[in-house]
């Protein structure tokens, strides 16, 4: 499975100094490091220290060259070359064979780079293009090379996809950590900015498989692709921030209305209650639980989920802190699959 990928650009690759490095969503290939030079090195240049005759910006399609593989200390690295200035490469598991992902990769760089507009000028672009090949990675091995691994068992483990998203600082990734683990840091003063699947086992099911999708902006236009194929949606709010409550809505809409996501259960989640909780407490005096019933109306109504009449709907308010209803959480997630 693929655990980072990177991309390197410059006039000159053998510059090192003068060298775009980006990463996603660690930052494992940087300037100093020997992996780069490797990488480098390892790349059959037909010009070493030029652009291409006519420049990438000018060419009709990016040249995209022959993948090449190798294996540096943990990982099993594919890396390809593009317009004689541009590397991306993915870096995967040391078990993995990277000959099983050749045909893909320039299947979706092809897609990405020539049958659209793109540029490798814009910083934007770039970051986008990291993240959806990510993603795509992780789509293809868990759905195509992992079947194909476990198509000779006489018994395979039943992998469940439960794609969680969700505006920024919903408490998304809490919430993965605090069911895998049992424990809750509180130490997210900024949002998660990577993409990552976490897997948890049970007795009853088998394996369930979290998608964790950040929430930030920019993020958001790659849900739809991470959302392909889920057994059930969670859509996870934060009730303690009522500004964003509109926003929630479009965002919740612009996914769960695709033709492809028809049918998959949705369960709601009104995080952070506990913050609510506390300014019930403190404010006119009202019974915390009329007000939550208020508030569950309230955000039905916001929301509009009698607009979503396509699949089964639950709604759980939440405190991934205090471990409020997560216990109900993941019980009722079993239900609805």
């Amino acid at each position: 499975m693929i655990q980072n990928i990177f991309l390197i650009q410059g006039n000159d690759l053998q510059d090192v100094r003068a060298l775009t490095i980006l990463n996603y969503p660690h930052e494992l290939v940087n300037k100093n490091s020997r992996l780069v030079k490797t990488i480098i090195s390892d790349q059959d240049l037909e010009i070493k220290n030029t652009k291409s005759k006519n420049g990438s910006k000018n060419l009709k399609f990016h040249q995209i060259g022959k993948p090449l593989h190798f294996k540096v200390k943990d990982h099993a690295i594919t890396t390809v070359l593009i317009d004689d200035g541009i590397i991306i490469g993915v870096m995967l598991e040391k078990d993995d064979n990277p000959h099983d992902y050749e045909d893909f990769f320039l299947e979706i760089l092809h897609e990405i780079i020539n049958e659209n507009a793109f540029s490798f000028e814009d910083e934007l672009e770039r970051e986008n293009l990291l993240i959806t090949i990510f993603i795509d990675f992780r789509r293809y091995s868990q759905e195509v090379i992992k079947q194909i691994a476990s198509a000779g068992l006489e018994k395979k483990s039943q992998i469940v996809k439960v794609f969680l998203f969700g505006l920024e600082e919903a408490g998304k990734t809490s919430l993965v950590r605090r069911i895998k683990t049992g424990e809750y840091e509180d130490n997210y003063f900024q949002p998660t900015r990577r993409f990552n699947i976490e897997h948890v086992h049970d007795d009853e099911i088998g394996v369930m498989a979290f998608w964790d999708m950040p929430g930030q902006l920019i993020f958001r236009k790659k849900w739809l692709a991470g959302a392909q194929d889920s057994n059930i949606i969670v859509y996870m709010i934060d009730v303690s921030d009522q500004i964003k409550f509109e926003e929630s809505k479009t965002e919740l809409h612009a996914i769960i209305n695709r033709f492809e996501l028809s049918n998959i259960p949705l369960l709601i989640l009104g995080n952070k209650i506990d913050l609510v909780n506390q300014l019930s407490e403190n404010g006119n005096g009202d019974n915390i639980n009329e007000h939550l019933i208020r508030l569950k109306h309230e955000i039905f109504d916001i929301l509009e989920l009698e607009k979503i009449n396509n699949r089964k709907i639950e709604f759980l308010f939440t405190s991934v802190k205090t471990n409020y209803n997560i216990e109900e959480f993941y019980e009722l997630l079993i239900e609805l699959l």
